[in-house]
């Protein structure tokens, strides 16, 4: 054979494979033409259109979007139903191609679409499982646009994450309605017996309830669920934690047995918190009992939405659009005509504006019964500060630690310290400038007797610190903490044991045996026969926060863990370590909290400050604040406050705002939220954890605070979400936060 020259002819090595590709493609051009076109799936014969709210928690997006219904889901795909669709893409002649798979829930179906354009197909029935009652539809639609939030933020909250398996578990069957239960503890109040009678007997009443010190307050609660059962209707319950939840949850099912009510924490986990959930949606089950989440709960024919202790700011939700639960039970006892109950061992004065408008009419015992139940509640006086001159200064006078020695003798004595930790506020010895990270510039606490020392903001160990002022490297305590008080207790009372509960360890109960119990507030535990004495000690600390409900807040405290005590007659005894002429001090000692929240309310409605005006808040850097509020057509008689220096953020949990985006978070708020995420269940559907949190501590950051009058913070949440639209067309930019009714106005 031959040797073959370059350019030979067809077996070139050269040309062979662009001659091939050539083939190729000339094939590929003769079977397309050839090729009968696909043909579209078909729709659905009746209702071929589907109106789905989708998973897009933006502004300028929050609205309902149509889908064509394929045939293959016309039974499947009902209102109420979780879908997966596609959003974003293009239209490409009679048929709409492209974008990314989101989910959704159906609202409704239409025999027809007012979009002209073609429509995309429902891409998948991820459950035929209806999760979206139209009643819960029209109630997250009302809370979205009270709170300037989106219709996907308030689903995120509402709406548990789905599991399968448990949707394929078969439905229980619903008990009888039990029969009306006795007044019981009820009695005591004056309008008590009526309050269980109407609800027994259908009726929705109005009712903000001042609950007598003691532990009969979870029974009185289970009472009330019992009445509204025994009318055929359900009820919802929500508690600020887990700690009150366990007990109303035991005094129900004591009342009336297993099967009749459902517990909602996240302490159950996602996988039973859905199944109890489902319950609830399927009508098996009536009545609820649990934590915010619950005021979203799917009762079937409401009869009866309470809250207890509304004034806890745990009741605010943590994530956008950050509903308070008093507001959207007032909401749903208006759109489903139940009966409302607010109670607590305090009045809020939130609560107080409910009886003064009218809308509400209050449930108390008279003088007499208070002064049955309440324990006696001493203050530092001038005649203890005549006989021990030390008592001025004294974060523990005498006459307190002559109170704990003789309670000592007969039970449990309970000491509340305002704050957790060791020594929570650092300063410098010399020139008492406060001690600053000097990474973020938080401040610094000491971790323990050792002396270690971490940022309360970022969490990092500062090691050879030293003052920015004057370069001291000693430090003194600005506050003492409650593991550094049981330290020093201990020492006092080297006999007696020293135990702690606080946000690392909450004991529920303690025995009754002589001990000392150092708790922070709200995680006070219950102790069997009640407390013998309370110590309330750094009381200037809950007082001087520059905050407008520093003196609500500080009662509310101070009662929660004054009620634990045994009565007066039974020799319980409370010493609170405050200035003894200030409201709420006095407030304590003659246990009038219903008093206060009248003189309260009646000052902030002079001033127009909240409750009875209506305020919000913007925050960001300056240009981005200036630029909304450019946008914003507030109305007319908004008064604008600031802009100022906005306010560090809690130092508990980060909450959740409107944000555009998460990049600003701290590393710290980052890793708080991923460990106060629940675990994942089913991907996708508004899995609650990926809502933005509040924005980061940074000293450039500014706030403003718009505040209108009453009956107008409709039209300024509207305002403020259609600035919010406007600014997140734009595409990326810098985060905003925008809240309605903020709790920290200063």
């Amino acid at each position: 054979m031959g040797e073959r020259s370059a350019g030979d002819g067809p077996d070139d090595d050269s040309t062979a494979p662009v001659e091939q590709l050539e083939i190729a493609v000339a094939a590929a051009r003769k079977a397309a033409r050839s090729a009968k076109p696909r043909k579209a799936p078909a729709l659905a014969a009746e209702l071929p259109v589907a109106r789905v709210v989708v998973d897009k928690a933006l502004s300028h997006l929050d609205q309902y979007f149509d889908y064509a219904v394929p045939e293959s889901m016309a039974e499947t795909a009902q209102p109420g139903v979780r879908v997966r669709v596609r959003f974003g893409g293009s239209a490409a002649g009679d048929r709409r191609r492209g974008g990314g798979l989101i989910d959704g829930i159906i609202v409704e179906r239409l025999a027809a679409s007012d979009y002209s354009g073609p429509l995309a197909r429902i891409e998948r029935v991820l459950s035929p499982e209806p999760v979206l009652p139209g009643r819960m539809l029209d109630l997250a639609r009302a809370v979205a646009d009270r709170y300037a939030g989106t219709l996907a933020d308030v689903l995120s909250l509402a709406l548990p994450p789905r599991h399968a398996r448990v949707e394929s578990e078969p439905a229980a069957e619903a008990l009888p309605v039990p029969e009306a239960p006795s007044p019981g503890t009820w009695q005591r109040y004056a309008d008590g017996p009526r309050l269980l009678d109407g609800l027994a007997a259908g009726e929705s009443p109005r009712t903000v309830w001042t609950a007598l010190p003691g532990p009969t307050w979870p029974g009185e609660i289970a009472l009330l669920l019992a009445a509204v059962l025994a009318s055929g209707r359900g009820g919802i319950v929500v508690l600020p934690d887990g700690k009150a939840v366990a007990r109303v949850d035991e005094a129900v099912e004591q009342l009336l047995g297993r099967g009749r009510h459902i517990a909602l924490t996240a302490d159950v986990g996602p996988e039973e918190r859905y199944r109890r959930w489902l319950a609830v949606s399927r009508g098996a089950v009536k009545a609820v009992v649990g934590t915010r989440a619950a005021m979203f709960a799917p009762v079937a024919d409401l009869g009866l939405v309470a809250i207890w202790d509304d004034g806890d700011t745990a009741h605010s939700e943590l994530r956008a659009p950050q509903p308070h639960v008093r507001e959207v039970l007032v909401t749903r006892a208006l759109r489903e005509q139940a009966a409302f109950v607010v109670g607590g061992l305090t009045t809020s004065v939130d609560a107080a504006q409910l009886v003064r408008s009218g809308w509400a009419q209050p449930v108390e015992a008279e003088r007499a019964r208070v002064r049955e139940a309440a324990p006696l509640v001493r203050t530092v006086g001038d005649f203890d500060l005549a006989r021990d001159d030390a008592a001025r200064v004294a974060r523990l006078p005498t006459m307190a630690w002559d109170v704990a020695r003789r309670a000592l003798e007969s039970g449990p004595v309970l000491v509340q310290v305002p704050r957790r930790g060791y020594v929570p506020h650092a300063a410098c010895l010399r020139c008492r400038a406060s001690a600053r990270c000097s990474a973020c510039s938080g401040p610094l606490e000491l971790t323990g007797a050792d002396g270690a020392l971490a940022c309360s903001w970022c969490g990092r160990h500062e090691v050879g610190w030293r003052c920015a002022e004057c370069g001291g490297s000693k430090l003194r305590a600005n506050v003492v903490g409650a593991r550094r008080t049981a330290e020093e207790l201990g020492r006092a009372f080297p006999r007696v044991p020293v135990r702690t509960s606080g946000r690392d360890a909450v004991l529920a109960t303690v025995p009754n045996v002589p001990a000392l119990v150092v708790a922070t507030p709200g995680a006070e535990p219950v102790a069997a026969g009640g407390y013998a004495a309370a110590l309330l000690l750094d009381g200037w600390l809950l007082l001087n926060r520059p905050d407008l409900r520093a003196g609500e807040e500080a009662l509310r405290r101070w009662l929660g863990a004054a009620s634990l005590v045994r009565p007066a007659s039974e020799g319980g005894a409370v010493v609170i370590i405050a200035e003894p002429t200030l409201r709420p001090v006095q407030a304590l000692v003659r246990w009038d909290p219903q008093g206060f929240a009248r003189t309260e309310l009646a000052e902030r409605a002079e001033l127009g400050l909240p409750p009875v005006s209506r305020m919000a808040s913007v925050t960001g850097s300056p240009a981005v604040v200036a630029e909304l509020m450019r946008l914003v057509r507030l109305p007319a008689d908004t008064d604008t406050l600031g802009p100022v220096p906005a306010p560090p953020p809690p130092r508990t949990t980060p909450t959740s705002a409107n944000s555009r985006t998460t990049r600003g978070r701290s590393k710290s708020a980052a890793a708080r939220a991923a460990i106060e995420r629940p675990p994942a269940a089913e991907p996708g559907l508004w899995t609650p954890d990926r809502r933005a949190a509040e924005p980061p501590p940074d000293d450039r950051r500014e706030r403003v605070l718009l505040r209108v009058p009453p009956g107008r913070g409709a039209d300024l949440a509207a305002a403020l979400k259609s600035a919010q639209a406007l600014w997140m067309s734009r595409g990326p930019a810098e985060s905003v936060w925008v809240r309605m009714d903020p709790l920290d106005i200063g």
